[in-house]
């Protein structure tokens, strides 16, 4: 298989980023069932290692799809959003498995993980925005690590609230 190939369909996963409309919504809804069987299969480690695999493959992947082309973050690359997805769910990934909670228990944080990443994404605030504007592939997959980031806080302090100060 040629290279440019491997790359489209890495960073298109397996075509998912060809869906319309709103292909960053399809990457990020592909992340979950994928988070979900890493999470269960090796547990937050498990899930944190392909993250890091998913930025660096990322980042071959958006030089490869980008050569040559005018449009240097195409729509259908949505490997960057499968990566801060799963950067968002390591809020509930790492206290499910560190204190061996089901995952699918924490059903609310899967919500806000999903709806905080998305929301951080489309918005781009503040590092998200300033991230979206550097050029080349680690440009490409920076906001989508940075909005990851701020997911899995606003996941973490949420948590806090409700289970912490209003002791839900």
């Amino acid at each position: 298989m040629k290279t440019s190939r491997l790359a489209f369909l890495i960073g298109t996963v397996g075509g998912v980023g060809y869906l319309r409309p709103a292909p960053g919504t399809w990457g990020s809804l592909a992340a979950l069932p994928m988070a979900y069987a890493l999470h269960q299969l090796g547990g937050f480690l498990l899930l944190a290692l392909a993250t890091v695999i998913c930025m660096v493959v990322g980042v071959w992947a958006a030089e490869a799809m980008t050569r040559n082309r005018e449009n240097m973050d195409p729509s259908e690359f949505v490997l960057d959003e499968v990566a801060g997805q799963f950067i968002a769910l390591w809020a509930i990934s790492y206290p499910a498995w560190a204190h061996d909670i089901a995952i699918t228990a924490l059903w609310p944080g899967w919500i806000a993980a999903f709806g905080l990443f998305r929301l951080f994404d489309v918005w781009k605030p503040g590092p998200v925005g300033w991230a979206d504007r550097q050029k080349g592939a680690t440009g490409v997959m920076m906001d989508d690590i940075i909005a990851g980031i701020l997911a899995a806080i606003g996941v973490a302090v949420l948590a806090g609230i409700f289970h912490g100060l209003l002791g839900l």
